[in-house]
């Protein structure tokens, strides 16, 4: 092998300057003179062709352009563990000390604060104190000479190993092995090689609690193979890899809590059921996998599923789906508290945002946060009211009936609104008077331009706000509440007109819209909690 060139090359992965790349080909090129390189750069634009050159392929890309050759002498194949952690931290011997004011002492460009040090090594011991290392970017690429980090850094609990060199998990259990009561652990944009069978489980993560393996390119399978050797792990993050398909975990994983899985384009919104059966997960994130729809087949509308047991918070923003159906199969959910929701299809049925909301926290009836909004116990009194207004007409339609006996929604209604004969229980079926139809904002629903006031807290400028004369009260409060972000307490409404000076109009009942008060455009909403 030629200078410079390590003899495990091949495979490694390097940097170029601030890019990335892998080692696909060490050798000469027909017609030049010397050793190559040829690098699949991981930014496919830093590249020149497919790994061929005047005909000859000497390696292969994925990308047609993603690869180039360059001279050994330009690639950083980096560095070991304990140089990088060295020179983050400005630990390193072989750079020029000096002493700076007070307490501090300079190495390089590097002003360290040391109480009470007056020397070097007693400098470079405080490796042994630290507990919190990054070392996120330092072209780190292997572990050093062996019992050498547990020797010199015994105390680590929490590493950042992110976007370096290392090619393959190994060179990360070579490290972890040595940090005896390692407990967080992010190696993400390591592109690395994974074991794809079953292999000598070390206790290098016997203590790891949180793991994030964000573009790594690591497979589903490659992870149940690893995760055998994770027995307490409570959070894994594994955006942006190679995952389409699930396989369901068989004794492992069992302890974790929150599984990302963001940024992976799964198959289809079955994969879901491969690991329902996790016991403690309480959280998921799913935003970007291209999912279209979720259900729950082991549960009747009304009931609740057995998968998933402990799933409180559900992240399904950024996804396909078009249809309410798998709303309402949310609502199967024994635990789930919180949803992220946004970007989907499904919300662009709805023109009118407050009432996309109402629809969402009336369909699940335990949901306490929606797209990081706390929902307030009389925010869904009012969503759960209106819901069984505006859909009053097609239960009616549909064969429901304010007397039990003849009540007999059908099935097609009943599969579109799971919850409206629970609602129906919980406030009464609808009277007729009260039925609605979903209003269009038409000439007969004219926009008022009103200004919002808190009289007694003067630290709250007023705001002015265009609302709807059909909005209710109590769609009125559900903005407020968002707009002011206003504490959960019951808030009290009342207006001034433009036209009667120092005359304070209640604003008493939730189910009432704005015009039946005769509120005109001008006129000052109080707001007061």
């Amino acid at each position: 092998m030629a200078a410079g060139v390590p003899p495990d090359a091949l495979g490694r992965r390097v940097s170029c300057g601030t890019d990335y790349g892998t080692v696909r080909y060490v050798g000469s090129v027909s017609g030049t003179a010397g050793i190559w390189l040829g690098v699949e750069w991981d930014d496919p634009q830093r590249g020149k062709h497919d790994g061929s050159y005047e005909g000859t392929q000497y390696f292969k890309c994925r990308h047609p352009k993603g690869g180039s050759f360059i001279r050994p002498n330009k690639a950083n194949f980096g560095v070991d563990f304990l140089t990088a952690v060295r020179d983050r931290y400005g630990l390193n011997d072989k750079q020029d000390v000096q002493y700076g004011t007070g307490n501090t002492v300079v190495f390089g460009t590097k002003t360290v604060e040391f109480v009470g040090m007056d020397s070097v090594a007693e400098q470079q011991r405080q490796l042994n104190k630290l507990v919190d290392i990054s070392v996120r970017e330092c072209a780190v690429s292997h572990a050093g000479q062996e019992e050498e980090i547990s020797r010199t850094c015994a105390n680590m609990r929490h590493i950042n190993l992110s976007k370096n060199l290392i090619s393959s998990w190994e060179t990360i259990i070579a490290i972890a092995s040595q940090v005896k009561n390692l407990e967080t652990l992010n190696a993400s944009e390591n592109k690395m090689r994974f074991p794809s069978t079953s292999t000598f489980m070390s206790s290098a993560f016997s203590n790891l609690k949180i793991l994030a393996l964000n573009q790594t390119e690591i497979t589903w399978k490659e992870v149940l193979l690893c995760a055998q050797g994770w027995p307490v792990l409570e959070e894994l993050y594994l955006s942006s890899n190679n995952i389409t398909v699930l396989e369901r975990p068989d004794n492992v994983l069992q302890t974790l809590k929150l599984l990302d899985l963001s940024e992976n384009q799964l198959l289809d919104g079955n994969q879901l059921h491969l690991i329902a059966e996790l016991p403690r997960l309480e959280q998921l994130i799913l935003r970007n996998t291209g999912i279209s729809s979720i259900r729950f087949p082991d549960a009747e509308f009304g009931c609740k599923t057995k998968m998933f047991p402990l799933l409180k918070r559900l992240a399904i923003n950024d996804n396909k789906i078009s249809q309410w159906s798998s709303i309402n199969e949310l609502d199967k959910l024994p635990s789930l508290r919180a949803l992220q929701c946004n970007n989907n299809p499904f919300m662009d049925t709805e023109k009118n945002p407050e009432t996309l909301i109402q629809l969402i926290i009336a369909k699940i009836s335990q949901l306490e946060v929606l797209n990081n909004c706390e929902i307030l116990p009389a925010e869904r009194r009012g969503a759960e009211l209106d819901y069984r207004k505006i859909f009053g007409k097609d239960w009616l339609e549909a064969g429901g009936h304010w007397n039990p006996e003849k009540n007999k929604p059908s099935e097609e209604f009943l599969a579109a609104h799971p919850r409206y004969p629970t609602l129906c229980l919980k406030y009464g079926a609808p009277e007729e008077g009260e039925l609605k139809g979903r209003q269009p904002l038409t000439l007969k629903n004219q926009l008022l331009t009103l200004t919002i006031k808190c009289p007694e807290k003067p630290e709250q400028k007023p705001v002015e706000k265009k609302l709807p004369e059909s909005m209710t009260i109590q769609k009125v409060k559900g903005l407020l509440y968002r707009l002011l972000k206003i504490p959960g307490s019951e808030l009290k409404l009342s207006y001034q007109s433009s036209k009667l000076e120092g005359k304070e109009v209640e604003l008493d009942n939730d189910l009432k819209p704005l015009q039946f008060y005769s509120i005109e455009s001008g006129d000052c909403v109080l707001v007061r909690w």
